[in-house]
């Protein structure tokens, strides 16, 4: 499920997933959370139904998502997957 009508944030600097009127960006486990949260704040709807109900919190923006995911014993190919294909609908 996605949130609607989630409003764009950011400029990227990386490409993979397109975006209504925004640069691609590469979204992978090495990602930062506050990267892909100035990409796009919907995807933080995304990190919370998935368990992350940190991802306010200052200390979070500096890591990747492989090490939130690790933190909260989540499967991080299961959340950069529900990014993805957050992101793809988006486009």
């Amino acid at each position: 499920m996605t949130p609607a009508g989630a409003p764009p944030f950011g400029v990227p600097s990386a490409a993979i997933t397109a975006q209504k009127g925004k640069p691609l960006m590469e979204i992978t486990k090495e990602t930062t959370m506050g990267a892909m949260l100035e990409y796009d704040m919907g995807i933080a709807y995304i990190l919370m139904q998935a368990g992350m109900h940190c991802v306010g919190c200052p200390s979070s923006i500096g890591e990747s998502l492989e090490e939130a995911c690790a933190v909260h014993g989540l499967d991080a190919d299961v959340v950069l997957a529900s990014i993805q294909e957050y992101l793809n609908g988006q486009a």
